[in-house]
């Protein structure tokens, strides 16, 4: 079915230096066997998935999958032979359109016989692939969703409507790029029998890539092991695995215990969201509760629980129809929701890292360090009041202007638009922090994320995933925050990787004193982190626990997460 015969690809970053991908790379894989590819991140996992999706030229070597083959040097042609045999869910995708889950699996069926899916005639979807699309949501497991908008979806259900929307394309490979990494437990379960059901059902032959031991143990037939872009051992999944986490560092011995100071107090949150049809889609009520300093505190629950909703209420990025979060401030409680001069100097002591974080794609680190300095330094805000005066700006324009770092880039510059200013107001009122001050600050923040300095000077395209993840912890760390918001930004780390996270945050958070409340499905990484458990379901904290060990395994019994069950 899939015959790879010596590949190789090589990048040339911007300052030319060479780096590999893939390196003389053979191997083949049988007719409806599913293939496991693990390593660490930056070892050529993806890349190789592109090279046999058609998506990347090859510079060396050959590809066959069933009767197309591409060589290094082919023309474009025949790598669009080789997308037609190939369907693949890229890391980290979201390209949906904004309409109806059904609606989506229509476009691509249409796509797939019209070869036009922007302007999909959905009155001649329905009537020739009506039932389909029926039965690519009921594989899935997303049938019950069929009339939600894709925008409402929960991170693991968008991930299961990517892949209904590639088995619409009838392909004979299907390419999975940590497909179910961001994924709860109990969605994670969901799309991994999906997978063995299109792989048994449709005979359809898989290559997964995932550095998650627990995946590759309930999918794979067989795991191919890559290292620096080589084949370091093919074999069995318990083989591969043990080979793989030799290299995993220990965990530190570092005790995380909250004082009794009361630092946050969430008092009596509700908030409703509604469809345009479907009616009701999440409630979110009866929300109490107080965090104490140096908590690391980690919801936990299924996707749509209301878990990110209730993280970007404590940050005041989405406000509660009743209810409030106050922030101790100088002995002073401070409203997150009401505009303030003191709200501005909670902003300053919080960090929030988003599960679809962006990096600025043509700044290089160095410089997305010095804007965040900017924005976060004490001596800059107060310079900042002073210009604002200046600019005859009041001080709740100002306040709401600072709102808007926390945001994504592409969120905070649609809401600027709207009020007809530039994204330049941002950086006139928060200028850059110095270059060479910005370096001695973030020294000792990679060294406990064990990233090279050398990275400075690159771009994120010229990271790997794993290092663009650490990056963007640097910097929300590089300010030394108070409070620290994480929503789900470690899920897609390999094990190696995210021990090193581990215990880079425990140190940090100790360290510095840190309060963190964040988001994680990895249970093992919940359980090494976290003092506390609040878990959610229906929009609800249904258990708050501090015996950790407890909870996590309470909430994997809930979800009836077997393949979590089989790694025990």
């Amino acid at each position: 079915m899939i015959k790879v015969d010596n590949i190789s690809k090589t990048y040339e970053l911007d300052n030319k230096d060479k780096v590999i991908g893939i390196k003389n790379i053979s191997f083949e894989v049988k007719e409806g066997e599913i293939l496991g590819i693990m390593g660490r991140s930056g070892s050529g996992k993806t890349t190789l998935l592109r090279l046999l999706r058609g998506v990347e030229e090859l510079d060396e070597g050959s590809i066959t999958v069933s009767d197309v083959t591409v060589r290094a040097g082919d023309s474009q042609f025949y790598y669009n032979q080789l997308k037609k045999e190939t369907a693949i869910h890229l890391q980290r995708s979201f390209g949906i359109w904004p309409e109806t889950v059904r609606e989506n699996v229509l476009r691509k069926l249409y796509a797939r016989k019209y070869f036009d899916e922007e302007s999909t005639d959905f009155n001649v979807a329905e009537s020739e692939f009506g039932d389909e699309a029926d039965k690519i949501l009921d594989m899935v497991s997303l049938t019950d969703k069929a009339d939600h908008y894709a925008a409402v979806l929960s991170g693991g259900e968008k991930q299961r409507l990517i892949i209904a929307r590639q088995l619409a394309k009838q392909p004979k490979v299907l390419l999975l790029d940590e497909p179910a990494t961001m994924a709860c437990p109990k969605t994670k379960q969901e799309i991994l029998d999906a997978v063995k059901k299109i792989n048994k059902e449709l005979n359809i032959t898989v290559v997964v890539v995932s550095h998650l031991p627990e995946i590759q143990r309930y999918l794979a037939d067989r795991v191919i092991l890559l290292e620096n872009g080589e084949i370091k051992k093919d074999g069995n999944p318990d083989e591969i695995i043990d080979e793989f986490l030799s290299e995993m560092e220990e965990p530190e011995d570092i005790e995380n215990i909250s004082t009794d100071e009361t630092v946050i107090k969430v008092e009596d949150i509700y908030k409703r969201f509604y469809l345009f049809s479907g009616g009701e889609v999440l409630q979110i009520k009866d929300i109490n509760f107080d965090v104490k300093k140096e908590n690391i505190i980690s919801l936990i629950g299924p996707s749509g629980a209301g878990k990110t909703v209730l993280l970007r209420m404590l940050a005041d990025l989405e406000l509660p129809d009743k209810g409030k979060v106050v922030y101790e401030l100088d002995g002073d409680w401070v409203d997150i929701s009401m505009p303030s001069m003191q709200r501005m100097d909670v902003r300053r002591k919080l960090g929030f890292m988003y599960q679809e974080f962006a990096l600025s794609y043509y700044s290089t680190v160095l410089s997305q360090l010095a804007t965040r300095l900017g924005y976060k330094n004490q001596d800059v805000v107060k310079q900042a009041r002073k210009k604002a005066e200046k600019l005859g700006l009041g001080e709740e324009l100002l306040d709401s202007l600072y709102a808007l770092i926390d945001l994504p880039e592409s969120e905070a510059r649609d809401l600027l638009a709207k009020i007809g200013l530039m994204p330049d107001i941002l950086e006139d009122l928060f200028p850059k922090f110095p270059e060479t001050a910005t370096k001695e600050a973030v020294k000792d923040i990679f060294e406990l994320l064990d990233l090279p300095l050398d990275i400075l000077y690159r771009k994120s395209y010229e990271l790997s995933g794993g290092q663009e993840v650490r990056v963007m912890l640097a910097l929300i760390l590089i300010s030394k925050p108070e409070f620290l918001l994480l929503d789900e930004p470690f899920g897609d780390l390999d094990p190696i990787t995210l021990r090193i996270v581990a215990n880079s945050l425990k140190k940090i958070s100790k360290e510095y004193n840190i309060t963190v409340i964040m988001i994680s499905h990895n249970t093992d990484f919940v359980k090494e982190v976290s003092n506390r458990t609040l878990l959610m379901e229906d929009g609800k904290i249904v258990d708050d626990s501090e015996d950790v060990d407890k909870a996590v395994d309470n909430f994997i019994n809930l979800c009836h997460a077997d393949y979590l069950k089989e790694n025990n």
